[in-house]
Order: C-alpha cells, then sequence, then structure tokens
C-alpha cells in the first residue's frame, strides 16, 4: 500500500495537477491518504510529485494510522462498536483486512477515507525540493517516519 501526503497549498497550482489532487482526495495540506499500488494511481502520483509526498508504508504503520487518525461523522474517532457492526472484532483487524486487499475502507459504514495529520512533529525539512534534499516526491521506505512523525 502507498501512503500519500499532501505537503504544498493550492497556490500556483496548474489545472491537471489540481485535478489529480481532487482525485486522490487530497484538498488540504497535512491529509493523508491510502492507495492500492497500481499504474493508475501512480500516474496521478506523478503528476502531483511537485505538491505531495508518498511512499510505501507496513502494516503496524497502517494500524496505528488508522486507530489515531480514522474518523467518522461528526469527527469522531473509529471505535470498537463501529468496527463491530462491519464483521470485524478490533480497529486492528480492520485495518489488517484492508491492508491485505480483503476489505476496503468504504466497507465501514461513515469512515471518512482521508487522513488529517499534524505537522511533524521537529518540522519540514524543505517543502519545495524532491526527496532526499526536501520533502516532496517518492520516499520509498522511508515513508514510515514521516507518518509516525505526523501522528
Amino acid at each position: 500500500m502507498i501512503a500519500v501526503v499532501r505537503i504544498r497549498g493550492t497556490m500556483n497550482t496548474r489545472g491537471t495537477i489540481g485535478e489529480a489532487l481532487r482525485m486522490l482526495r487530497l484538498d488540504r495540506q497535512n491529509t493523508c491518504v491510502v492507495l492500492p499500488d497500481t499504474q493508475s494511481y501512480r500516474g496521478m502520483l506523478a503528476k502531483a510529485r511537485d505538491r505531495i509526498t508518498y511512499g510505501t508504508i507496513t502494516l503496524e504503520t497502517f494500524e496505528r494510522l488508522v486507530e489515531k487518525r480514522g474518523r467518522i461523522d461528526g469527527n469522531r474517532r473509529l471505535d470498537a462498536n463501529t468496527v463491530k457492526e462491519t464483521g470485524y472484532e478490533s480497529v486492528g483487524a480492520l485495518a489488517k483486512a484492508i491492508f491485505e486487499g480483503k476489505a476496503r475502507m468504504a466497507d465501514v459504514p461513515k469512515l471518512k477515507p482521508v487522513f488529517r495529520m499534524t505537522p511533524p512533529v521537529r518540522g519540514m525539512k524543505d517543502a519545495k525540493h524532491h526527496w532526499p534534499k526536501g520533502e516532496l516526491g517518492d520516499r520509498g521506505e522511508k515513508m514510515d517516519e514521516l507518518i509516525k512523525a505526523m501522528m
């Protein structure tokens, strides 16, 4: 799975890049979505690479992300009662099923597909240059570090 975080805002964004960001559901800074690793999503990521950072994440990071930042309608946390209605015993079990492709986030009623994050604890290095000099673009396996710093 690929985690995508929007780093830069909307100033001077061309139309096609803005469309790609809307299709990825990244309407605001410091929002995160988790996507399957497919060619069509990779194309959208390449188009918007000057506004976002992305990379693969581990199951442990995804479970922690869903537990800490998963929200349902009314900006309420994703709790055990909501998860039990979908047939999973815990939030961790649901996160594992989504990560392995056995379930989708749309299977949980009222679950928001976007995770709102805080800015990283020690701040951004440089929001105008690409990885590893700056924050933008493909991070690969190093995406876990950023997600943990933003939770």
